[in-house]
């Protein structure tokens, strides 16, 4: 049983919540190979995608498992909110709430919004990614992705290669995966690995070749503009 309200961050969900997670979309993931790809879970519950930063993956992935759930999905940019027209973020949020949403998924270039947002309305808050802090639902897929390959979580060494200090899925994958047993190794130049991420009991190392030695997954992130 899933017991947290929100998806606000991996970093406090427990291992059985993740599991769950894990296990429920693995059971779905046939629903994509069907000629028909629709099943009824959602039926009458209304989805609404609140994105104040550009996304293509993670707001098609929110819209299209919206819709193959039969839930119906509202899709809203900041720039076509009212919030372009100086309306206060709270009050775009309480508006919509009003509607009787029975999600919000959020995703803002600020970090702590889904969960200034999840304060103040009463439905559930998914956070697609704020700012620099985190973005958990793109570390859970990263979790089921690594599962299928390997079978399991536990005891695997993961080297996480790239521009860590301007990532928030790094965050959300260390959480996730300390929780689940796994040991992190964040690779890359000293310019992009900022020193306090040390005190989050991951390992550092600013040579490739020598850290990807006895690495069982070794993750590549893109350069952050």
């Amino acid at each position: 049983m899933f017991k947290p309200k929100n998806i606000l961050g991996t970093n406090g969900l427990l291992k059985e919540d993740i599991e769950t997670i894990l296990d429920t979309a693995d059971s779905f993931k046939e629903i994509s190979t069907r000629s028909i790809k629709k099943v009824p879970t959602l039926r009458g519950k209304t989805v609404i995608n609140l994105f104040f930063e550009p996304s293509t993956r993670t707001r098609t992935s929110f819209e299209i498992a919206g819709k193959r759930l039969s839930a119906d999905v509202i899709n809203i940019s900041g720039s076509t909110s009212s919030t372009a027209k100086g309306e206060k973020l709270i009050d775009t949020v309480r508006n919509l709430e009003a509607m009787q949403p029975d999600i919000m998924v959020v995703r803002h270039f600020h970090s702590g919004t889904a969960e200034m947002i999840s304060r103040v309305i009463n439905c559930p808050v998914i956070n697609a990614g704020d700012g620099f802090h985190e973005h958990p639902t793109q570390a859970l897929l990263d979790l089921l992705t690594i599962r299928e390959a390997k079978g399991s979580l536990e005891g695997l060494n993961v080297a996480i290669v790239g521009d860590i200090a301007h990532s928030r899925v790094v965050r959300s994958n260390i959480y996730a995966m300390k929780t689940m047993g796994m040991n992190i190794k964040l690779v890359g130049p000293a310019t992009m690995i900022p020193i306090e991420i040390q005190k989050m009991g991951v390992s550092i190392s600013y040579y490739l070749e020598d850290a990807v030695r006895d690495i069982d997954v070794i993750m590549m992130l893109r350069l952050q503009r």
